[in-house]
């Protein structure tokens, strides 16, 4: 808990640029610059979830863990990704005990590490509910829309392969609900990503935060 605290006392209010999404990597942030070898140090997950995320996370921490030094933190950024993958992710937060903070490390002339505001959106929300604790920052954000896959299709009237846009058509929204609900997450939130239109985003509020027990904005 105070070590949670002490990275959040760390958090700038600094807007996230944008980029394009680039597969989701992990490293190890000490969160001071001037302790040496004893340096307690949190986990920074930044990029799109893919397929291979989760097991290349497991294995991060597996690798990293030796030290002793690694504490159950998460620092979380992403535009979003694979739901199924996000899914799988969130479950190994839960499984090691993580807490999850929407944030993302940023350089820092100073002793202390500086943390800016951080994303999760579309799917990373699946992934943020496996935080055993999960904190957004008032300058962090977080975004739902309805979930979508796209499949590739040969139609002789359009000359060729077709990129196609698919929806759920029902099944996805009882297997998110079912996960939300074992994630102790209200699934009013995931009725809403569903009925939010794939084009666009619904930036979760305050309000809406607390109500569907997302996280808490602060400890």
């Amino acid at each position: 808990m105070k070590l949670i605290k002490t990275v959040l006392l760390a958090l700038c209010v600094a807007a996230a640029s944008s980029a394009r999404a680039e597969e989701m990597s992990f490293r190890v942030v000490d969160l001071n610059s001037g302790c040496g070898a004893q340096c307690p140090q949190v986990i920074a997950a930044q990029g799109e979830i893919g397929e291979a995320t989760p097991d290349v996370f497991l294995a991060f921490v597996r690798e990293n863990a030796r030290g002793g030094n690694l504490h159950g933190i998460v620092l979380l950024d992403s535009p979003g990704g694979k739901v199924v993958a996000s899914m799988e992710l969130g479950q190994a937060f839960r499984k090691l005990g993580m807490a999850v903070i929407v944030a993302r490390p940023a350089a820092d002339r100073s002793r202390t590490m500086a943390l800016v505001s951080g994303r999760c959106y579309s799917a990373c929300v699946y992934a943020l509910m496996g935080g055993r604790k999960r904190v957004i920052p008032a300058q962090s954000s977080v975004g739902v829309h309805r979930m979508f896959n796209y499949s590739t299709n040969f139609d002789i009237a359009e000359g060729g392969f077709v990129r196609e846009r698919n929806l759920d058509d029902g099944g996805m929204l009882q297997t998110l609900s079912r996960y939300a609900a074992l994630m102790g997450i209200s699934t009013d939130l995931v009725k809403l990503a569903e009925r939010t239109s794939p084009d666009r985003l619904y930036m979760l509020t305050s309000a809406d935060i607390a109500r569907w027990r997302l996280g808490s904005r602060k400890l």
